[in-house]
């Protein structure tokens, strides 16, 4: 699989760690940085952070895929949230390192996932995971398993949302659902296939190299407190 950005000079674009962080605040940051990329006020931005638990249902979402009444979910400390990414549903949770790089499309949207994929392929197969993406079940493989889920969503041809890979997932969060409404599929994470995995924000900061070379970007590191998001980072800061 080749990457799909072909940039012929790399932009500048900004990276930060969020740490672990509600769902819901992180939607609202997002549209935030797109709005200000739109108005030239800020850099192309990858966020990467964890998620307290939550499901999430995609545009196209069945909700016959969730499998708990959400009161139940809620009891259990699951928050369940629609949102305007593509795909159906999926669970985040601490352990599950979810990247958003609110770029600009130099290509489709398939590129863009594509690019994405390609780099979580590459830092896998750095600590000896062989995985693959495939095309007609959107997301990274390990045999019949997925170990990293993709969705997207683009307006005026800058996406938000990304992916979520499983390093130390807690992966019975997945059995409260139907992931990516693909009934014969598994979930895998580092953890189940090697017995050990990173911290999240290690596996992130080795990711961006990775996500330079295969986007053609520079990215460099902004702390949350310059990033011009003053009123959603706080909300998120206190609700985390």
């Amino acid at each position: 699989m080749s990457a799909g950005y072909r940039p012929e000079t790399d932009a500048v674009a900004e990276w930060t760690w969020l740490g672990r962080v509600p769902y819901r605040p992180v939607l609202e940051l997002q549209e935030q940085i797109r709005n200000e990329i739109l108005e030239g006020r800020r850099p192309e931005t990858l966020l990467l952070l964890e998620h307290s638990d939550v499901i999430t249902l995609g545009r196209h979402a069945d909700p016959a895929h969730v499998l708990l009444p959400v009161p139940a979910l809620r009891a259990r400390g699951i928050d369940v949230c629609r949102t305007s990414r593509g795909g159906d549903v999926t669970f985040h949770g601490p352990g599950q390192l979810v990247g958003y790089p609110i770029f600009r499309l130099r290509q489709g949207v398939r590129a863009h996932m594509q690019t994405m994929a390609a780099s979580i392929v590459e830092w896998l197969a750095s600590i000896g995971l062989a995985a693959e993406w495939r095309e007609s079940t959107p997301g990274v493989w390990v045999g019949l398993d997925k170990i990293c889920a993709f969705g997207v969503h683009v307006r005026h041809r800058i996406a938000t949302h990304g992916f979520a890979l499983n390093l130390a997932t807690d992966l019975d969060g997945f059995s409260t659902i139907i992931p990516c409404g693909l009934l014969s599929a598994g979930v895998t994470s580092l953890v189940r296939q090697i017995g050990k995995a990173p911290p999240p924000e290690v596996v992130a900061r080795s990711l961006i190299a990775l996500f330079e070379k295969n986007f053609g970007v520079q990215l460099v590191e902004a702390r949350v407190p310059g990033c011009n998001c003053t009123a959603p980072v706080a909300r998120i800061m206190e609700a985390s």
